[in-house]
């Protein structure tokens, strides 16, 4: 079942996503050659504790950290190591922050030091892409017309869209109903409805968009070993058009 968040919900929710939004402004601050990303996942978590929240999803399915840190080749869900990042990394640091009971999610690729024009490339095409998503996330439109949005803009730029993880409904858990896929056809799917709380975060790969799963059962690469980049904001729909709650530059 879907449920439908209350403006006051979604305002909790916002809150939630501003407090995100300010972790991610500061993790772009650190992200250096040399820095890994444990010591990120170390600062987020003290972060959202110095700010009366918490990582939601450590503990979540038995999930050991604050972040999830995907490098280079790494889809999602790449746990946070000792390993220092180097100049040329590209890495996705995704999180959900519990703020009293109210939920937001976000994640954000960052260039580590100069990246090649191609891992450039990848990077600015999976962010537009996810706003051209935002823009169809609005009353009456269907979930297939975000999905579409996604893919066609991807495709045309010769990136392939990720199937196996898609966007979700959140509110006071992580995962809620409905399923919000990154591909697929224009007026098809469930019809966006006011109060309707969502994550979109569509996930590029430079080469065939198949994953595999690492041993630890939950880091998913790129079966061809290819660069992958992931942007992520939680929307609600409201009468004057997707809210992005979890913005960074405080204009949406």
């Amino acid at each position: 079942m879907i449920l439908l968040k209350t403006k006051q919900e979604i305002e909790m929710m916002k809150q939630a996503g501003q407090l995100l939004a300010s972790c991610h402004k500061e993790i772009a601050k650190r992200i250096t050659p040399g820095i890994s990303t444990l010591e990120i996942d170390q600062f987020v978590e003290e972060y959202l504790h110095k700010n009366g929240a918490i990582p939601e999803q450590k503990g979540y399915k038995g999930y050991p950290y604050a972040t999830c840190a995907s490098v280079n080749d790494v889809i999602c869900h790449g746990f946070p190591t000792k390993k220092p990042l180097q100049d040329g990394d590209i890495v996705t640091i995704d999180m959900v922050v519990n703020l009293k009971g109210a939920l937001a999610d976000s994640a954000w690729s960052y260039a580590v030091g100069n990246i090649s024009s191609k891992a450039r490339r990848l990077l600015e095409v999976t962010k537009k892409s996810l706003y051209k998503g935002i823009e169809q996330a609005v009353i009456g439109n269907r979930i297939g017309d975000i999905g579409h949005a996604i893919q066609i803009y991807a495709e045309k730029h010769h990136f392939s869209v990720v199937r196996e993880f898609v966007g979700h409904g959140i509110g006071r858990v992580i995962h809620e109903p409905p399923q919000i896929p990154h591909f697929g056809a224009a007026g098809t799917g469930l019809c966006l409805k006011e109060g309707m709380v969502i994550t979109i975060e569509p996930m590029l790969n430079e080469g065939w968009y198949f994953s595999v799963i690492d041993s630890d059962g939950w880091t998913a690469r790129t079966a061809d070993g290819t660069l992958s980049a992931q942007y992520e904001h939680t929307i609600a729909i409201t009468k004057q058009g997707p809210l992005i709650l979890t913005d960074q530059d405080g204009k949406r």
